[in-house]
């Protein structure tokens, strides 16, 4: 019998992360990460139609007012797949999107917390679930960005 992807935990992080960016279901949203598929299919479950992720998504650059980033945590190299995947996504994301991603333990927090600032992210709130800590993340000065474009 296949495991839900809601019974093994990964339910309570993509509550979270909705709650986090306040997605809705006319957004488009994009997943990375080696649990990219099982938030994909459990966003599609729920009724969000315009989930993607990096490698089936038909636009290519700015369309994605949402962003989702998880499972790397327990990779040994955490820290370089999170900001390999944050470099991926922030160019499939509009001058005001927003970012949730799984961090794992806290102190993975401070450390991605200097990629977000460098890619013109500002984290906004971190929340604890089964999985880890959930950071929040959007855009800063897109007023900014958006004249100067």
């Amino acid at each position: 019998m296949a495991q839900s992807c809601f019974t093994s935990g990964v339910g309570q992080m993509l509550d979270t992360m909705i709650s986090l960016t306040r997605l809705t279901p006319p957004q488009r949203v994009i997943i990375a990460g080696n649990d990219s598929m099982a938030l994909y299919l459990g966003l599609r479950q729920r009724g969000f139609v315009r989930a993607t992720t990096p490698a089936l998504c038909r636009h290519r650059r700015t369309h994605h007012a949402v962003g989702f980033i998880a499972g790397r945590a327990a990779s040994r190299d955490f820290v370089a797949g999170i900001e390999g995947d944050l470099e991926q996504l922030s160019a499939f994301l509009t001058i005001n999107a927003g970012l949730a991603l799984l961090v794992g333990p806290a102190e993975n927090g401070l450390k991605i917390r200097s990629k977000l600032d460098a890619l013109g992210f500002r984290v906004e709130a971190g929340v604890r679930c089964s999985q880890g800590l959930v950071l929040s993340a959007s855009r800063r000065g897109y007023e900014q960005m958006a004249r100067a474009a």
